[in-house]
């Protein structure tokens, strides 16, 4: 879309005659003053209009020129042509206006007539000249009525009916730099006080300003220019706010679709120039912040009247089909537009991801390097080119193709950029698309980050008392505190810090769900896994005990401590509030599975002549009775045939894996929300799969490797050449597994380590030499990952003495943290 601004000087193009300078004189009619008019005569007579309104503040417009008694009204005729020759004297008429603002247009004439003087030179070229330029504009801002919204808006016109704008956009062509800056200056700080000045309705009234300056820049400077782009981006600022308009009625206050859209083209096709620039670059030229923030503000608006207006089926096909109405004919030409957008920045933006892929050589060890700040603009305009997908037919699985194509990149930018205030649900939509990682880095956003030791809520516990004693500290506390950080020691016992608090962790964790308690059951098929037991209310403290176990899991991810501990399949899926199917209960009740399996699976005849003898009930025990609970209304009633035996399978489902432990899992998520939140809670489990989870709570699951474990263990005192640390490791690679784990559990208090192995903790660990008898067995600061012990004589006593520390009755509770 091409936009023009009026020249000051016009010429016929059929003229080729030498120009000739001449005076003339225009009287202004009736009584006023005698102008001067300086001119060729192969001007056109819009030009002297143009020159008028410079003078008079008159918009061209309004003006009528009166030459012997006929009106110039052909305004691309040159004065030759009209028999205009020096000293000819002309005659102006102007309307007189009738308006409720004398003051804006007063103010209007006097701001035109003062950048009128400065192009003629009567005030020196100095930058002051902003100042005063700058006052008038202010001065218009502060008496634009702000009660009024009707009146706010005819007082706004006002400002572009006097071509105000124009003047200032000549004053920002001129060659002089002093007048280009005051311009500049001018304009800027006019339209930043837009947002300051006036209230919201009257700001958003404000968006003609700005859509004017925008033409006239962009057909005297071009796109490239600085302040046509900060006029852009204030432009798009404002249609943000307000949208744009969805029907005639709306774009008296409102700017329509065709006002906008030739925004987006440039926008768009800018953002597709320097795609390719960033490409193949030595020099890593980056993507301009602002150029990306004007394409999601202006596309925003767009797509919003086109999911909602477009005449065409939705989502839309393409090519469009037939539609030969107005309106059809209206929006086929963005439609086709921003489906050539959308296939164009896709592919630009698979190929630079994957040269990023190549440069950060993540193909081969999947960890990045050293990162560009404007990397990030990536994944904004992937998101709104997701966006756009949605709009037509096919589109979005052509995006997620793409996406799981360059899926490396893809995680590692989310990784290296995301915010807690960044929303990322349209990448875990498609969870193919992601990796443990980028999963597990967005699930531990939304929880708080541990703070320091000033904040610490202090626990002193009895280890005789371990369950109850935590139970008060943690069930009972403000959660604003738990969120600070803990501190934790046991009584009696010297030992504090971090070392400590993971070791009470673990015991509290694995007191928590052990069956024996009543609180949850083992899921017979995988002893490891939980779910809420439906009989807990055996302990009348049950729901304050499954509140409590929700702050205990989110505590420990929280604090990035492995408890030992995983969810059954249908307990995480109720926390992430999704539906559960017959699959899903496998591992929870193979006995219900197996019989709701054989029920689907049976000959329909066999099942409608009664065979199974069903009804929708079901039984229960409740406190050492049996009751029969109905599944539906006159359930009792209600038999089990071939066409309702899908329903009675799933209210069978619902009921025993829903209903019957809804108030525990109520209170669990309650919990859990205490330390991330309610509105965290679901989007927490619902980022993860459960395997991540259990990465997350049970560590890798796999044997401790000894090559990982060397290579994560410094020495102090000890040389890696010294014979105690060869016997050393000789001994540890010799160890059953269960006993490196109690080795593990005693250097470090850590029995499960994180999914990237001895990588994965906050340091390394460290051997460590005293100077003791050799009667005296290792000693251990878990807080700092230390073990110690003298220098052995021999092999044998320092097997001895590593087997008296890894009985588990000792190596649980044995050193100092």
């Amino acid at each position: 879309m091409e936009v023009s601004v009026p020249s000051a000087v016009k010429m016929r193009k059929d003229q080729n005659l030498p120009p000739t300078h001449i005076q003339f004189f225009v009287r202004l009619f009736p009584g006023g003053k005698t102008l001067v008019i300086q001119a060729d005569s192969n001007d056109s007579v819009e030009s002297v209009h143009e020159k008028i309104m410079l003078i008079t503040g008159i918009p061209a417009v309004e003006q009528r020129l009166i030459y012997r008694g006929k009106q110039l009204h052909q305004w691309d005729q040159t004065l030759s042509d009209c028999g205009i020759q020096k000293d000819a004297s002309l005659e102006l008429v102007g309307r007189i206006r009738s308006t409720g603002h004398p003051q804006a247009w007063q103010l209007m004439n006097d701001l035109i007539s003062l950048i009128s003087g400065i192009l003629k030179g009567n005030y020196p070229a100095v930058n002051s000249n902003s100042y005063y330029i700058l006052k008038m504009l202010i001065q218009f801002l502060t008496i634009t009525p702000k009660d009024n919204t009707e009146k706010a808006y005819e007082h706004i016109q006002i400002f572009i009916s006097s071509s105000a704008p124009s003047a200032l956009v000549m004053l920002y062509m001129s060659s002089n730099y002093a007048n280009k800056n005051s311009a500049d200056e001018s304009v800027r700080s006019f339209i930043d006080s837009f947002k300051s000045k006036l209230p919201v309705p009257v700001y958003n009234g404000c968006v003609p300003i700005v859509l004017e300056f925008c033409k006239l820049l962009r057909g005297a400077v071009g796109i490239d220019d600085r302040l046509y782009n900060k006029c852009r981006s204030s432009l798009g600022a404002i249609v943000e706010s307000t949208g744009i308009a969805t029907c005639k009625a709306e774009t008296k206050k409102l700017l329509a679709l065709q006002d906008v859209f030739p925004f987006v083209c440039e926008v768009a096709s800018k953002l597709s120039y320097d795609l390719e620039l960033t490409m193949g670059s030595t020099k890593l030229i980056g993507l301009s912040f602002s150029i990306v923030r004007d394409f999601t503000v202006f596309m925003l608006p767009v797509r919003n009247v086109i999911r909602w207006q477009v005449p065409f089926r939705f989502p839309i096909t393409f090519p469009l089909e037939e539609d030969d109405t107005s309106e059809g004919v209206y929006y086929k030409e963005y439609i086709e537009c921003l489906h050539h957008i959308f296939y164009d920045l896709l592919d630009k933006m698979e190929m630079c991801l994957r040269e990023l892929e190549d440069r950060l050589g993540l193909k081969e060890n999947g960890k990045g390097k050293p990162i560009a700040p404007w990397w990030s603009q990536y994944l904004v305009i992937l998101k709104e080119l997701n966006s756009i997908s949605k709009l037509y037919k096919g589109l979005e699985k052509v995006f997620w193709q793409k996406m799981r194509q360059i899926k490396l990149s893809l995680c590692f930018l989310i990784v290296s950029f995301a915010k807690k205030s960044d929303d990322y649900g349209w990448v875990l939509e498609h969870k193919e698309v992601t990796n443990f990682e980028l999963r597990r880095h967005l699930a531990m956003m939304m929880l708080p980050e541990v703070r320091d030791e000033n904040a610490m809520h202090e626990m002193l516990i009895d280890r005789s008392q371990l369950l109850e004693e935590s139970f008060e500290y943690i069930g009972q506390a403000d959660s604003k505190l738990l969120r600070g950080g803990l501190f934790m020691e046991f009584k009696h016992e010297e030992a504090t810090g971090p070392g400590v608090l993971r070791e009470w962790f673990l015991l509290v964790c694995q007191a928590v769900f052990n069956p024996q308690n009543a609180l949850y059951v083992a899921c017979p098929n995988d002893r490891r896994r939980f779910f809420p037991n439906p009989a807990s209310k055996v302990d009348p403290l049950h729901l304050e005990y499954f509140r409590f176990s929700g702050r205990m899991i989110a505590l420990a991810l929280m604090h990035k401590i492995q408890v030992g501990v995983v969810l059954g399949r249908v307990f995480f899926l109720l926390l992430a509030e999704k539906n559960i199917s017959l699959e899903d209960i496998r591992d929870a009740d193979p006995y219900l599975y197996s019989s709701c399996k054989q029920i689907l699976e049976m000959d329909p005849e066999m099942v409608d002549e009664d065979t199974l003898g069903l009804t929708f009930v079901c039984e229960m025990e409740e406190l050492g009775s049996r009751k029969v609970i109905e599944l539906c209304p006159n359930g009792k009633d209600t038999v089990v045939n071939s066409k309702n035996r899908i329903k009675y399978v799933n209210l069978l489902i619902r009921h025993r894996f829903v209903s019957s432990i809804a108030e525990q899992v109520a209170q669990f998520s309650r919990g859990f929300a205490d330390i991330t939140t309610s509105r965290l809670q679901k989007s927490f489990f619902r980022c993860l799969n459960l395997e991540d989870l259990d990465l997350m709570l049970d560590g890798s699951g796999s044997d401790v490797s000894m090559e990982d474990w060397k290579a994560h263990t410094d020495y102090n005192g000890y040389k890696e050449s010294d014979p105690q640390i060869s016997w050393f490791w000789k001994i540890v690679a010799s160890m059953p597994a269960e006993q490196r784990k109690v080795l593990l559990f005693f250097w470090t208090s850590i029995t499960h380590l994180p999914l990237e192995g001895f990588g994965g903790l906050a340091s390394k660990l460290h051997i460590y030499k005293t100077s003791e008898s050799y009667d005296h067995l290792p000693s251990a600061k878990t807080c700092f990952y230390r073990i110690c012990f003298p220098p052995y004589k021999s092999m044998a006593i320092m097997q001895d003495r590593l087997r008296i520390i890894t009985q588990e009755h000792v190596g649980c509770s044995f050193g100092t943290r």
